[in-house]
């Protein structure tokens, strides 16, 4: 196991403990709306101050990008940089859904290299290292072997900041619902991305979402043997924020789909 992954595992399985510790008390866990629809907790806040803390213990020369405190931490200048969420899920954990994830990345000089998506609920610990390979509870995984998109099971994530482009969304869906076994919206892209890299569901799509959301999910999936592109097909999701996921296959068939509801203006 490379030595960043293990620290990486590490702040994450710290993280999950902090979650799991709140979990049964939701209902006395102080939130706050940072936006419409948009929560955060004082468990998110001390989960990612204590992955900060373990990563910078270990790599102080390292940066990061992180969701609740942006770039406040680490070297900005540094080729390490890593990306988190401390939970990702977050209306979920506050509603007492058990569908939420700690979710680590690191990237070289702006490449994915290292990620690990943890689930506390479940003590499921996703992992990947480029060129080697992904695993679930340190066995290996890949994605389903489905060919076809009619009998694949996707998930997706609708919009619940801006709702600029919910009419495209639904167009998105009306198409992909009628040629597809069925679509999913459990509300964690985290783990959507994780469930097809170890073929739960078939493909993925969702748009608005921000680096951290999709970091370390991405590589997983694509050493799991997946496909995953922003909406022109190309490798600029973590940008543009916006990713269709999938087996080569299914990912060959949904990507056109969405890209002919795609909404005016957004061009990847």
């Amino acid at each position: 196991m490379h030595p960043t992954l293990s620290i990486a595992i590490k702040a994450a399985r710290r993280a999950g403990n902090t979650i799991n510790r709140n979990a049964n008390d939701v209902d006395r866990i102080r939130v706050e709306a940072k936006a419409a629809n948009d929560f955060v907790t004082e468990v998110d806040r001390a989960a990612e101050a204590a992955i900060i803390e373990t990563l910078l213990d270990a790599y102080p020369g390292h940066g990061i990008l992180a969701e609740e405190s942006g770039i406040s931490a680490g070297n900005p200048d540094s080729e390490f940089q890593w990306i988190i969420d401390p939970l990702d899920g977050t209306t979920n954990f506050i509603h007492g859904f058990p569908q939420y994830a700690v979710s680590i990345a690191l990237t070289k000089n702006g490449v994915l290299d290292q990620a690990v998506v943890y689930d506390p609920t479940r003590n499921e610990l996703f992992t990947a290292s480029k060129g080697a390979g992904a695993t679930l509870n340190e066995r290996r995984i890949r994605v389903s072997r489905r060919t076809k998109l009619a009998e694949s099971l996707i998930a997706t994530g609708f919009p619940f900041r801006e709702f600029d482009h919910v009419d495209a969304y639904l167009a998105m869906f009306k198409d992909i619902c009628q040629k597809t076994a069925g679509i999913r919206r459990p509300g964690s892209a985290a783990l959507d991305l994780c469930y097809v890299a170890c073929g739960r569901v078939d493909g993925f799509w969702e748009m608005g979402l921000s680096p951290w959301d999709m970091a370390a999910g991405a590589l997983i999936i694509q050493e799991a043997g997946g496909l995953i592109s922003d909406l022109a097909g190309e490798s600029d999701y973590l940008k543009t924020g916006n990713l269709v996921a999938g087996t080569p296959k299914v990912f060959g068939q949904m990507l056109p789909i969405i890209q002919s509801h795609r909404p005016e203006g957004v061009t990847a």
